[in-house]
């Protein structure tokens, strides 16, 4: 399909909310609320699904291990997660940790720039 991922877009989904964000991928982002350590997940809007295609994480702790499978490079596990197509990522927002971070365009955002930090949950989905 030509021009398919100048279609593309991810949607925040909270309630009634319905934000569309123009990307075809994107790299999810959080910290730990326990070790306050960083993972990132890089996705990719194909068609009505969404494509986990590495995962990172930047330490290891308490019920966070990485997966058999990863490779610490410079102190960050890589990894391709086993479930890698999904229609959707729900995340639970809370307010003992800092909020989620979507990274694309060459820049990062908290959630919180398109809905409140009480906003909870929030779910990404192709749009």
């Amino acid at each position: 399909m030509i021009g398919a991922a100048s279609l593309a877009a991810a949607c925040l989904v909270s309630g009634a909310a319905r934000i569309a964000l123009p990307v075809s991928s994107f790299t999810l982002r959080w910290r730990h609320t326990v070790e306050k350590v960083l993972w990132e997940e890089d996705y990719r809007v194909a068609g009505r699904w969404l494509y986990l295609s590495h995962a990172r994480i930047r330490g290891s702790g308490a019920g966070m291990e990485p997966p058999e499978a990863a490779v610490l490079i410079d102190g960050v596990w890589h990894y391709r997660p086993a479930l890698r197509l999904s229609r959707k990522v729900t995340l639970a927002r809370s307010e003992f940790g800092a909020d989620y971070e979507l990274c694309f365009a060459g820049g990062c955002w908290s959630l919180e720039r398109w809905l409140p930090s009480t906003v909870s949950p929030v779910t990404i989905e192709p749009c």
